[in-house]
This record gives C-alpha cells, structure tokens and sequence, in this order.
C-alpha cells in the first residue's frame, strides 16, 4: 500500500475513537514503555506533547518528569528542537501547528539522550515506521544513534509492511495495547 493511502485509512481509523477512547487505550501502550529496562535505566527521556489523534502522552509526561529529565520536541522550521519539560507552566502553543511546546533553553547534549518515545502513522513488526511526512523525526533520530527508540501506536497502527526509505529510522521497540515487539 502506497504512503498516501495508509496515511488516509489510519486517519479514518482514528477518527473512529474519541479523546477519552484515546486515552484509555495509551494507559497499556505507556505501561509497556515504563516496563522496558531501557526505560527504568534511562536518566533523559525525549517524550513527545500528543495531539488529539495520537498515543496520549500528557499524564505520563507529568508522571515522570522530576524523576527523570523529560524533553519535547519543538518545531523550528524543518527540524525538531528539544527542550526541557518543567511542568504545565512551561508550555505553549507551538508556532506551526498548535502542538504544546516548552518554552525554555535548548537542549543540545544529544548524546545524552537514553530513550525517545516516538509517535507515528503506521509501524510493522520489523520495526518500520512511517510518520506523517514531514521527516521531522527521521532527520532528529538520524542524530541520536545511541539512544533506544520505542515508537507508540494503536493496534491498528501495526501494519503488515511499512513502506520505508533508506533514510527512514527503524525503531528499537514498537508498544501497542496488546502487545510489545523488539529486536
């Protein structure tokens, strides 16, 4: 199946549950994530600030930051900039699309990074993952090779293949609701 098209069925798909639904269904996804030993081992964690139609992160951001150092992504043209989640007060709506964004220092000390939780579109069980088509994340993991990457998604999410580029990053790990798939 073409990009395009899967984009479309997924979005019909998600379209299909309301927030509430949503975030009933992220509780097991972010509890397989918690269990990960790349997680309880992890110091600096790049989480991501959900919007409506994606895995719900918020409560479990709000869970873990103090615990761990918890960053965010922020949109700045083409790429992601990472910054410092220190609570609600620290975020804003983001100048592109709206999404919740810290305000604050930049984060550059990638190296540091132990974990990126990492929303997508789709994702297959050989860890593909297909995003919305921008390459925002695909040009940030490019640049964090050493950290473990969990991609987060609906059971529907999980598709039989998707179609990936040789620039397309492959997850270490992909939760769903109902199950957990590593390398």
């Amino acid at each position: 199946m073409e990009k395009s098209e899967l984009r479309k069925q997924i979005r019909t798909l998600k379209r299909g549950l309301t927030l509430e639904e949503k975030t009933l269904r992220s509780e097991p996804i972010l509890q397989r994530v918690e269990a990960l030993k790349a997680f309880r081992e992890a110091q600096v964690v790049l989480l991501y600030w959900s919007m409506d139609d994606e895995v719900q992160t918020h409560a479990f951001i709000d869970r873990w930051h103090g615990v761990k150092q918890v960053l965010l992504p922020c949109v700045d043209g083409d790429h992601l900039r990472l910054r410092p989640y220190t609570g609600r007060d620290c975020m804003r709506a983001g100048e592109q699309f709206g999404i919740g964004e810290p305000v604050g220092e930049e984060f550059t000390e990638l190296e540091k990074i132990d974990m990126i939780v990492v929303p997508g579109v789709a994702f297959d069980r050989a860890l593909g993952r297909m995003g919305r088509g921008r390459g925002f994340y695909d040009r940030l993991l490019s640049t964090t090779p050493h950290a473990f990457k969990v991609g987060v998604a609906f059971d529907f999410q999980l598709v039989p293949h998707v179609p990936i580029e040789p620039h397309d990053c492959l997850m270490d790990a992909v939760a769903t609701e109902s199950e957990l798939i590593m390398r």
